[in-house]
């Protein structure tokens, strides 16, 4: 019996698979997630948080703009892994900046960096999961990827908040507990950078692209946007990627701060442990069964027949924020029994919007013209959620108005409802130009 080479072991997906998608999903979650609640609880006002946290979303948008670039120098393998030690490295200089002054700015700029790298990452990794498995291993493994990507949502936005919160306990000082946090990240990643360093195969296609230029990726870029701008119906749907989640982009920077902030500020005053247990678990598997839902509805009646329902599942849990607003349930089981309502409904929802990116994309260079579909959803959450802090800053003055200190969030949430009317609209233009 022969023994089996030295190199079988690497060439197994398993082997790296899970730590290739893990590293492509926290620090989006960093940049995204962990951002918001760590300023927070700094002190940093709603308004200003909102913003600049929001122009994070940045690198995601104009991400089609530069990925090309990456088939000219190197190789996929290379690029992910240089990507896992800049991240790494980010991560420690985060952890080192909070000890210091000034750290909202200077760590802001670190992200910004930190969320440049995450989305390099993406277009690498997922471009050498295309070179090292044949087609039968592509579809055999999509779910493997996709389970290692929810499960890096599990860890940064559950697991990771409650090490921090435990921290803030520990230390009795926010910036303190969240450098340490970003020291502990930073040492992950140093440790699956060393790890897929050696697991990580190298296929013989995964080269860089032969006989390609600059001038020749900027000529096809202009000739894919041309054809882009020219399918039929492009402006409605782009107003459809770009008005669909407009109430949960206006939500998303403000949904954390409501969860902390006192009772007193019409908050309902959890502890960070505890947004992180109802973020990384609750809402996490009430996400994962409305995807799941969503996707059987959609197998069995077609996308033109859920299109409603599922915009409206989408929009209407919005309505348990407003209703938490307005009563302040004090009961952690009420709590997470409404936000695990308001995960399963986006989650059935969500995954029309995904479809439709797909069946717009469908045609020549179908994957050039899904990834600007992409970019318009990046930029869909990134616009309104630069702003949801000034709306709630002038929902709370309105509310000091009328003497009414705990008014803001509930101003502001019933502003999140109204604004529901524009993605009813955007369906309401799109539908008919699907097919049954």
């Amino acid at each position: 019996m022969n023994p089996a080479p030295a190199n079988a072991f690497k060439a197994r997906p398993w082997g790296w698979i899970p730590t290739v998608y893990i590293a492509e999903g926290l620090p989006y979650f960093a940049v995204n997630v962990l951002t918001v609640i760590m300023y927070t609880n700094m002190g940093v006002p709603a308004d200003k948080m909102a913003f600049y946290t929001g122009l994070l979303y940045l690198p995601w948008v104009v991400k089609p703009f530069w990925s090309p670039f990456i088939d000219l120098v190197r190789t996929k393998r290379w690029w992910t892994l240089c990507m896992q030690i800049l991240i790494c490295v980010s991560m420690a200089l985060t952890g080192c900046l909070l000890l210091g002054g000034n750290a909202f700015t200077s760590t802001l700029i670190v992200f910004w960096f930190m969320a440049f790298f995450s989305a390099t990452h993406d277009i690498a990794a997922d471009g050498y999961y295309m070179m090292a498995l044949d087609d039968r291993q592509q579809a055999a493994y999509v779910g493997v990827r996709s389970t290692f990507y929810r499960i890096a949502s599990v860890l940064g936005q559950g697991g990771v908040v409650i090490v921090a919160g435990m921290l803030e306990k520990h230390y009795g000082e926010v910036s303190r507990a969240w450098a340490t946090t970003f020291f502990l990240l930073s040492g992950f990643f140093l440790l699956v950078f060393l790890w897929d360093a050696f697991i990580m195969p190298k296929p013989r296609r995964d080269a860089p692209v032969a006989g390609v230029t600059s001038r020749k990726i900027i000529g096809d870029f202009a000739k894919t946007f041309v054809t882009f701008f020219a399918k039929k119906h492009i402006w409605v749907a782009i107003a459809f990627m770009l008005l669909y989640r407009l109430p949960e982009a206006l939500c998303l920077k403000l949904v954390q701060p409501f969860l902390l902030d006192s009772t007193a500020n019409g908050g309902l005053g959890l502890s960070t442990a505890e947004v992180g247990f109802v973020n990384g678990t609750v809402g996490v598997i009430a996400l994962l069964a409305g995807g799941i839902v969503g996707g059987i509805a959609i197998a069995a009646g077609g996308l033109k027949r859920w299109l409603w329902p599922m915009a409206l599942a989408l929009t209407l849990p919005c309505a348990v924020y407003c209703l938490f607003a307005l009563y302040q349930p004090q009961s952690y089981t009420v709590i997470c029994t409404g936000l695990a309502i308001e995960q399963f409904g986006y989650g059935f929802g969500f995954t029309a919007f995904m479809l439709y990116l797909m069946y717009f994309s469908a045609g020549e260079s179908q994957t050039s013209h899904y990834a600007f579909c992409t970019a318009f959803m990046a930029l869909g959450m990134m616009i309104p959620g630069m702003f949801a802090g000034w709306i709630f800053n002038l929902c709370s003055r309105f509310g000091d108005i009328i003497v009414m200190s705990q008014a803001g969030y509930i101003l502001f949430f019933s502003f999140i409802m109204l604004t529901c009317g524009a993605t009813f609209l955007a369906v309401a233009r799109v539908r008919p130009t699907l097919k049954e």
